[in-house]
């Protein structure tokens, strides 16, 4: 099932009175499921198309489809829900609120959403999901009580906890040692297994391309790979 789409999609910044092309037209599917690794040098435009995957940017020109629905056409309030219900992020920074505990910082984005309220099956889902990032022994702590690892797990529960159907990952990696960054990478993989999450990331890390089922290479902001992992 083809969870994106991106067709001809282009954009340019404007810098003064010269117009920049940060991606210059590229065209891929995503499906259901898949661990996608978007990988190239800094610069290629691997932040820009995730911003665009994530609906925090809008394409200069080309379309985004995301299950079958152009983005292009949907009204602001659409897409701020999308944003919320139907995408997860997470962030080589964290982005944690420092004055929450672990399990406040997951929680947050059910309370902010639609409801605005935690009820017991929610709360039964935000069970599994620290028990899920091993993180049942420190629900009780804040971000500064935890390594860089221990935050990133939580971050990733935190994506995770509006049941998202594509998880966007800026270079998670990026701020944590090799053996960390292992791990956070194989947890990834297993919740993306068992979960049948769509993950997405822009990356440096040879690790995550090599784990991934649908590689995307850019460089100068064109597509020079697009390769699947055959089943």
């Amino acid at each position: 099932m083809k969870l994106l789409r991106l067709l001809n999609v282009k954009k340019d910044y404007s810098l003064g009175k010269v117009t920049v092309p940060a991606i210059k037209g590229v065209s891929f599917d995503i499906e259901k499921g898949d661990f996608v690794s978007i990988a190239g040098p800094s610069g290629s435009g691997k932040s820009t198309i995730l911003n665009m995957i994530g609906l925090i940017d809008v394409p200069t020109d080309g379309e985004i489809f995301l299950e079958e629905r152009a983005i292009a056409s949907l009204p602001d309030r659409e897409l701020t829900r999308l944003r919320h219900e139907t995408i997860g992020f997470i962030f080589q920074s964290f982005n944690l609120i420092p004055v929450l505990t672990v399990r406040e910082n997951i929680e947050f984005p059910l309370l902010i959403g639609r409801d605005k309220k935690i009820g017991s099956e929610r709360r039964g889902y935000v069970d599994r999901l620290i028990e899920e990032v091993g993180l049942a022994d420190h629900e009780r702590h804040k971000p500064n009580e935890l390594s860089g690892g221990q935050r990133q797990r939580v971050a990733i529960a935190r994506a995770l906890v509006t049941k998202p159907r594509i998880v966007l990952a800026d270079e998670p990696t990026a701020n944590l040692d090799s053996a960390t960054g292992t791990a956070i990478i194989e947890l990834m993989k297993r919740i993306n297994r068992e979960m049948q999450t769509t993950f997405v990331f822009s990356t440096h890390d040879a690790k995550i391309v090599d784990l991934a089922d649908h590689v995307l290479r850019l460089k100068d902001g064109l597509i020079v790979e697009n390769t699947r992992a055959e089943a």
